[in-house]
């Protein structure tokens, strides 16, 4: 385990140092990625949650020297609930819109909104003029799987219609294929550690409960969903180089 720790160390090491300085031509790079969106709910994720949900992620991507862009990428979102409407657990209710634990007293439970998205992409910089080709506008677009679900939380543990199986029932799981684009811009300098991209995602995805029941429908839901986020997201990237660099253009 320390062997292996004392290379991975070794190899950022080797890294964080090639980063100093960049070529004044396009040259080929791996990207790690890390990166947090703000999103706003569209379509029927908004109808669900009602509320704006955050996300984090990581990626790992393949910049070209003709600054062509292959990757694939993961995050995980959260956000808050809003149940407009008829609330999803009506029917456990008493008439002041309370919960009763196995105590006889009011439960608490709390409920979010929590899924992820995983998938691959490929896009393009479309750099400026020198000394930097390598930084630009960048525009990709990608596919894979999104999935999300109310998260239904009784901290105590003491409310037993919204525990284990039986909140299966409520939590609306559901997930399908999503297209993701994004358009910004993307900067990769020989000041070490500034790196980073920013702009606009959007997201759409058809999706599909996997639930085998839903208990206020009183059945499997078979609706096919169309659930949609825009938002603003950005990135801090680690560039790995291939091989040493040969020239350089100082700023």
């Amino acid at each position: 385990m320390k062997k292996l720790l004392t290379i991975l160390i070794a190899s950022l090491l080797v890294s964080v140092s090639a980063i100093a300085q960049i070529k004044d031509t396009c040259i080929s790079v791996w990207q790690c990625e890390i990166n947090y969106a703000y999103q706003f709910s569209l379509t029927d994720m908004k109808a669900t949650y009602g509320r704006n949900p955050s996300t984090m992620g990581l990626g790992l991507s393949f910049k070209t020297k003709h600054n062509w862009i292959f990757g694939f990428e993961g995050s995980y979102l959260w956000g808050g609930y809003d149940d407009k409407g008829v609330p999803i657990l009506h029917n456990l209710m008493t008439q002041t819109g309370n919960i009763i634990n196995s105590y006889g007293e009011y439960g608490t439970v709390l409920m979010t909104q929590s899924g992820f998205y995983t998938g691959i992409k490929a896009g393009r910089v479309f750099a400026f003029r020198k000394p930097n080709p390598n930084s630009g506008i960048v525009a990709n677009i990608g596919v894979g799987i999104f999935e999300h679900h109310i998260r239904i939380e009784n901290r105590s543990n003491n409310t037993p219609p919204v525990l284990g199986d039986y909140k299966k029932g409520y939590d609306g799981l559901r997930n399908g294929i999503a297209l993701r684009g994004f358009v910004g811009y993307q900067f990769l300098s020989n000041k070490k550690l500034v790196n980073f991209y920013g702009g606009i995602e959007y997201t759409f995805a058809w999706t599909k409960s996997r639930r085998n029941y839903d208990f206020n429908l009183r059945g499997k839901d078979e609706k096919l969903y169309h659930d949609s986020m825009i938002g603003i997201r950005v990135g801090w990237i680690l560039p790995i180089y291939r091989h040493s660099l040969e020239e350089y253009y100082y700023y």
